[in-house]
């Protein structure tokens, strides 16, 4: 009934991919202790049911620990196929060969990929099964979170509905623009790129293989990263003109620029999902945190896509808030207290900003056409290749193992 004001330990706002992961976290982690909504202005029923966008993400090994201790990824690894090595190449578009410059074994260890690729709706419905069976934790859609007050018995949200919840602690996982860090008072620093991202996905005449390969152009970064199914998941950077170009050809010639990109070595391309061009900036916010409220993911940090890490930065977000919120709640704290919330900003600010602008570096490095640039990178790459400690170290860090990690990227219970 409208006016109703219901009690939560933690209300999150937003219901997507971190959104939704940090409520199966909490709840799952609180053992039933913990009481957790979630609200989300999509219909559960719209949400459970979303067919495929054309996205896929990349998990890294972490990731995929995290969601094996919640029980999500037994629900889709089926699905998710192992990145099992990854060349990367620099050169023109018109240029007929495409050697590997660097070359990495995707692999852990024996049968351990560093990275699984999954299309984004089979992980969206995944956890949203999950969720439907976590104890603890209620989906409150669709709805949204219109405005909140902070008072000593914590933070009250007003609802789109004319309902109030009272919680200990308000997350704001409610992506780019969000409304609510703007309410919490939460400034941003960054940037757009004159560049456009494209999405597809493409049936392939040859095996990949498992393998990724990241071609860096002097439009940008193009990337062709393997599905299940003799697919391929295409993320393809280009100058925002020439993407909505690309985009709206017809399929033919969608495919033909795809070829030029692509070379010969996956046989005969079809079109095998929807695709779409967005808009790429890298934003950061000043703050992580605010009083009784804590940001995830997008509403914290958005990178350039050329690694994919965008995901897997918004879930090391989700093991970390988790483990200070439940290690509080333990502690008899108050959750939205500045002990919890204080920890939480410092184990994730700084990570999230390397981040943030190792992508830009990159981004920046690698789409120039300068010739005496281009020498250097040619050479940097050359000797990355060749010394096996360096590749030992990028493929760790590409699978989130570096650094002081939460339980849960490590596979290991709260």
């Amino acid at each position: 009934m409208s006016g109703e004001i219901e009690k939560f330990d933690v209300l999150i706002a937003g219901g997507s991919f971190v959104g939704l992961s940090l409520a199966v976290a909490l709840a799952h982690s609180g053992r039933g202790a913990l009481r957790i909504a979630v609200v989300d202005r999509t219909p559960l029923e719209s949400a459970r049911a979303a067919t495929n966008d054309g996205r896929a993400s990349a998990l890294s090994a972490a990731s995929t620990h995290l969601f094996q201790s919640l029980g999500v990824w037994d629900r889709v690894s089926a699905q998710a196929e192992p990145i099992t090595d990854i060349d990367i190449t620099d050169t023109r578009l018109g240029d007929i060969a495409r050697p590997s410059l660097l070359h990495f074994d995707g692999a852990l260890a024996e049968g351990v990929p560093a990275a699984h690729m999954l299309e984004n709706h089979v992980l969206r419905g995944a956890l949203i099964e999950q969720a439907e069976v976590t104890d603890g934790l209620a989906f409150l859609a669709p709805e949204t979170v219109e405005d909140f007050t902070l008072h000593a018995g914590g933070v009250t949200a007003r609802l789109g509905s004319g309902d109030a919840i009272l919680a200990s602690l308000l997350v704001a996982a409610d992506g780019r623009k969000s409304a609510l860090r703007k309410k919490a008072g939460i400034k941003t620093i960054g940037w757009s790129y004159p560049q456009a991202g494209i999405v597809a996905t493409l049936g392939i005449g040859k095996p990949h293989n498992g393998c990724a390969v990241q071609h860096f152009l002097p439009q940008g970064p193009f990337a062709i990263l393997p599905l299940q199914g003799n697919r391929v998941s295409l993320v393809w950077t280009e100058p925002r003109t020439r993407a909505l170009e690309i985009v709206g050809l017809d399929d033919t010639e969608f495919l033909s620029e795809a070829r030029k990109r692509m070379g010969g070595r996956y046989g005969d391309l079809t079109i095998a999902g929807p695709r779409a061009a967005f808009p790429l900036d890298m934003h950061l916010a000043r703050a992580f945190v605010a009083e009784k409220v804590a940001l995830v993911g997008d509403a914290a940090h958005g990178v350039h896509p050329l690694a994919g890490q965008g995901l897997n930065i918004g879930l090391r977000d989700v093991a970390a808030l988790a483990e200070v919120v439940i290690e509080g709640a333990r502690l008899g704290l108050d959750l939205g207290s500045a002990p919890v919330l204080e920890r939480y900003e410092r184990w994730r600010r700084f990570d999230s900003a390397f981040s943030g602008l190792s992508m830009d570096a990159l981004n920046r490095l690698f789409t120039n056409d300068n010739a005496p640039l281009r020498a250097a990178r040619s050479l940097g790459l050359g000797v990355v290749d060749r010394v096996p400690v360096f590749k030992r170290f990028f493929v760790r860090e590409a699978a989130g193992l570096t650094g002081t990690l939460p339980r849960l990227l490590k596979g290991q219970e709260i």
